[in-house]
Order: structure tokens, then C-alpha cells, then sequence
């Protein structure tokens, strides 16, 4: 008999139930970074804050994909700072310094690399403020829960669009009837 359990992995969509209506992850799309025995560990990329790159991390401010702007990645150690990047197709990073493969074309880079050896292999990056993070079976007791579902992600995902709801967009290019999701008005009570 098949397992009806969603498979959690680099790569992995986190998308938030419409009953989590915990502030933190309301209506959050998390990119899944790491998956292991010890946890998981991803990114909100659908939380742009008000600040800059420019005024943090103003070397990377070129390559930053539009809005060029801080995204918070979660509740934990928001005065860190993570970052992704989608590759261009076909790029090389074998043996690239501070380039490390996620899944796919999407790659970690490490902000302290130089963004003139990174610039030429990315379409380009995104930089979080802390992270979202779920110790040991914790993730999984959530999954049962229905806190989540987990899709696949897009190259395009992390670093997608301005102005755009990432969580109705990437539900409604799921088969139905999870694409009937991506019409849940944000605000039950106005509705």
C-alpha cells in the first residue's frame, strides 16, 4: 500500500494552511533549504520587509532580484542573514566559492563570497533575515496536523515576481481541488 505521507525535501514547497493563522506563517510560502533526522530548515519567500539590500548588504544590492528588498525568512535569528539564488540555465558552479547547490538550479550563496564571481552563473538572489526552523519531528507532528502542504517548488519561486501572491499563485497552478485554495480570501471575517 502507497504511503499518503507528503515527502519533505530540499526543494520542498511549504505552503500554510488557511487555518494557521499564526502571524508568522499566515499565508507563508517556505522554501525547504535542509530536511534531515535533526530537522528542517527553510526560508518564508513570500515576506518582503521595508528595508533595502542596499542599506545592509550594499554589494549585493545588483544582483538582488526585484523588490531589492530584505525578505523575512522567519522567526528565528532575524538578525542573520541567509541567502538564495536561482541559477541561470546551463551555469557551472563546480568549484565555485560560496555556491552551494540546493536543488535544481536553486543554490545557497554564502554573503560573504564575491558577487562579481557569483553575478554571471544566477538570474539572481534573494536575502532573508532569519529563518524558519522545526527541530527533530516537529515538522512531521505539523504535517499531520494539515499546518501544511507540501508542494514542489519552481527555480522561479525564490526569487519570483514583485507585487504577486506567491501562496494563491503557487496553489493555483496545482491540479484541482487544491487550486480552489488560491481563492481563500486573506480575511474570512470581511468577506
Amino acid at each position: 500500500m502507497a504511503s499518503t505521507e507528503p515527502i519533505v525535501r530540499p526543494g520542498s514547497l511549504l505552503i500554510s494552511s488557511t487555518e494557521l493563522t499564526e502571524p508568522a506563517f499566515r499565508r507563508t510560502v517556505v522554501y525547504v533549504i535542509e530536511h534531515n533526522d535533526a530537522g528542517s530548515l527553510g526560508v518564508v519567500i513570500n515576506r518582503p520587509s521595508e528595508t533595502a539590500v542596499h542599506t545592509v548588504l550594499p554589494q549585493w544590492t545588483e544582483l538582488c532580484a526585484n523588490p531589492r528588498a530584505l525578505f523575512i525568512g522567519g522567526p528565528v535569528k532575524r538578525d542573520s542573514a541567509l541567502c538564495l539564488a536561482t541559477l541561470r540555465t546551463g551555469a557551472n558552479i563546480d568549484g565555485v566559492s560560496g555556491v552551494r547547490r540546493v536543488d535544481g538550479r536553486v543554490v545557497m550563496v554564502d554573503l560573504d563570497s564575491d558577487p562579481e564571481a557569483v553575478g554571471p552563473l544566477i538570474e539572481g538572489v534573494r536575502v532573508f533575515a532569519g529563518y524558519s526552523g522545526w527541530t527533530m519531528g516537529q515538522l512531521d507532528s505539523e504535517l499531520q496536523r494539515d499546518d501544511w502542504t507540501v508542494l514542489s517548488a519552481l527555480p522561479s519561486d525564490v526569487i519570483g515576481p514583485p507585487r504577486v501572491d506567491l501562496w494563491a499563485h503557487v496553489l493555483r497552478r496545482q491540479p484541482l481541488p487544491l487550486a480552489l485554495l488560491a481563492t481563500h480570501p486573506i480575511d474570512v471575517d470581511r468577506n
